[in-house]
């Protein structure tokens, strides 16, 4: 293996870090002697550096096993999909790829009826029920760099999980947009209908009920000539939709006198990749199934931790290919794992399958966080693994060749 570098040449295609939704493209790895992991060059950012302590050479040692025995590729599909085969209602999860990951599991979904939700998943509906309720106003990261003078951070300083966040944006340069982090009064729910009332002159400045500090944001707002409103899904509390649609309440009343957008910063470990994808082939967003009477989109009913705790479905697909982490849930259920080599489960799966990593051991491609732009994946070298996408393809023809599909 040889050292990698994004700028070591010019014309050289960039190195684009897949764990966090940013995809940073601006710095690069260096490979060192068999057995250590990658290193980060050119940033010091903490959750690039942790994802790649990851891989340590443990690929080229794993294989996949069936009932906790080691096996070769063939065994392990076929166990797999004889499980799938015989489920009445599968349940995806995780959905941690890329893609031609994507596209592979969507197939699958039809072809056994399975619903397919993420980890995290609650987060990712939060901004998906708001835009289907209300719309929204939303912007890229390249727009907020180069337009924004003012960003208003709504759900905390989003640099301890989002650490490049901040210089993506230009903050701290000549010509950066100032930040703000939204005072709270009270909870979040009443800060944001303060603040939206307030931008919309439901409320004066001056009332006796108005904090100081929202009214003198308020102003700002309005006198800003691009203000970014940002939050992070993944920290809404149960039913944030209806922050979200505070949110873009405050936007859209800034969007009558001046220029405003709000930036979701989340889809982490493939989540938004996942469900642009099956929107795309389906019109459906992620919470969606194949079913025997055509699609069904059910953002609550499909909650796949509420579907685990009821006993509502009878086999689990796990699919983690960006890091250890997140594990499958421990449920007393037939569960097939298609993860990365250093999965420690808290139970032996039935199946489990390692697989390589979009942007270490193979290529691939993901949508960034803004929505709007698909990045190629360059991998650092050959881990000698499958992709999901190339897994979960087999699987595909092998429960159609069983004859007990959903399509037969």
């Amino acid at each position: 293996m040889t050292p990698v570098d994004a700028t070591a040449q010019p014309g050289q295609a960039p190195w684009t870090c897949p764990f966090c939704p940013l995809l940073c493209d601006s710095f690069g790895v260096a490979l060192g002697p068999p057995g250590t992991p990658p290193r980060l060059t050119g940033s010091e950012c903490p959750r690039a550096r942790t994802a790649l302590a990851a891989f340590d050479g443990a690929a080229a040692t794993e294989r996949p096993r069936v009932d906790g025995r080691d096996c070769d590729l063939d065994t392990a599909l076929a166990a797999a999909a004889s499980l799938l085969a015989a489920s009445r209602q599968p349940l995806f999860g995780g959905l941690g790829t890329d893609v031609a990951g994507a596209r592979a599991l969507y197939a699958l979904a039809c072809e056994t009826g399975a619903i397919c939700d993420p980890a995290r998943g609650a987060a990712l509906m939060h901004g998906l029920r708001a835009l289907q309720d209300r719309g929204g106003f939303s912007t890229t990261l390249a727009e907020v760099r180069t337009r924004a003078d003012l960003i208003v951070c709504m759900t905390a300083e989003p640099a301890p999980r989002y650490p490049e966040f901040f210089r993506r944006c230009g903050v701290g340069e000549p010509e950066g947009a100032r930040t703000e982090i939204l005072p709270l009064h009270g909870d979040l729910f009443d800060t944001v209908a303060l603040l939206a009332a307030l931008v919309a002159g439901r409320l004066a400045a001056d009332d006796a009920r108005v904090p100081a500090d929202l009214a003198a944001l308020s102003e700002r707002l309005h006198a800003a000539r691009y203000a970014v409103l940002v939050y992070e899904p993944g920290r809404l509390p149960a039913q944030g939709a209806l922050i979200v649609e505070g949110i873009q309440r405050i936007v859209a009343t800034l969007n009558r006198s001046t220029r405003a957008a709000s930036l979701a910063l989340g889809g982490d470990d493939g989540a938004a990749t996942v469900n642009q994808v099956f929107a795309w082939l389906s019109g459906l967003p992620l919470r969606s199934r194949a079913g025997p009477e055509g699609l069904e989109h059910e953002p609550l009913c499909f909650d796949a931790e509420r579907l685990l705790a009821d006993g509502a479905v009878d086999l689990l697909l796990w699919v983690s290919s960006f890091g250890p982490q997140p594990a499958p849930p421990p449920v007393d259920l037939p569960r097939i794992v298609l993860g990365h080599p250093r999965m420690r489960l808290s139970q032996e799966a039935q199946v489990f399958i390692p697989v390589s990593t979009p942007g270490i051991g193979s290529g691939g491609h993901l949508f960034r966080t803004d929505g709007s732009v698909l990045l190629p994946l360059r991998p650092l070298y050959d881990d000698g693994l499958p992709g999901v996408g190339e897994v979960v393809n087999r699987l595909t023809q092998a429960v159609r060749a069983s004859g007990q599909g959903l399509a037969q």
